[in-house]
C-alpha cells in the first residue's frame, strides 16, 4: 500500500474536516512527481469496500479515529478533491488530536491506497483510479495543499469556508 501526505486540516468542536487529497496538485514523491486526477476515488467510495475505509493518526492502525462503515468518517469526492468529515472519538487520542489541530501543531492529511490505474509520462505519475484504504491525520504532509480543521457548526458551511480559505491561499501564492 502506498501512502501520501498533504497539508490542511480544520477543527470545529469534536469534528475534523478538510481535504485528504486535492486534484491536480503536483507532489514530489521519491524521485518522481505525482498528481491525482478527478475521479481517482470515485470507484472506491461507491464500492462495497468503502465501509472499511478508516481514519487513523500518523498511518498507525492502532490509532483508529473513525470508519466509514461506523458513520464516524464521511468521505466525498468533489471538484476540489477528497473531502472528509471525521467525528473524533471521546478518547485521550481524540481529545489530544482535537487540541493539536486547534493549536496548529497538526495541520495535514495523508491517504493510504493501492493504485489501480495510473499513467506515467516521464517522471510524472498521474493517479486515475485507486483503492483507498485510509485517510490519516498527520503533522508531516507530502501534499502541502491538504487541509484539516475542527468543526462544531454546520458541516457544509464549514466546508465552504475551508474552500474559500484554500482559494485565498492559491491567490496569494
Amino acid at each position: 500500500m502506498e501512502r501520501r501526505v498533504a497539508a490542511s486540516l480544520e477543527r470545529k468542536g469534536r469534528t475534523l474536516f478538510g481535504y485528504a487529497a486535492r486534484f491536480g496538485q503536483p507532489a514530489p514523491i521519491e524521485g518522481f512527481t505525482e498528481i491525482i486526477l478527478p475521479g481517482a476515488f470515485k470507484r472506491s467510495l461507491a464500492g462495497p469496500a468503502a465501509a472499511s475505509i478508516r481514519a487513523v493518526y500518523e498511518h498507525d492502525d492502532a490509532a483508529l479515529l473513525g470508519r466509514v462503515g461506523a458513520g464516524t468518517l464521511r468521505l466525498t469526492e468533489d471538484d476540489v478533491g477528497l473531502a472528509f468529515e471525521l467525528d473524533l472519538p471521546d478518547t485521550s487520542l481524540g481529545r489530544d488530536l482535537s487540541e493539536l489541530v486547534r493549536r496548529g501543531d497538526v495541520a495535514g492529511c495523508s491517504f493510504g491506497f493501492v493504485p489501480v490505474k495510473e499513467d506515467w509520462q516521464g517522471e510524472l505519475r498521474s493517479l486515475q483510479d485507486v483503492d483507498l484504504h485510509e485517510i490519516t491525520i498527520t503533522a508531516n504532509p507530502a501534499y502541502p495543499t491538504t487541509t484539516v480543521s475542527v468543526r462544531s457548526r454546520k458541516p457544509m458551511l464549514a466546508l465552504a469556508n475551508a474552500r474559500r480559505y484554500l482559494e485565498f491561499l492559491e491567490c496569494i501564492r
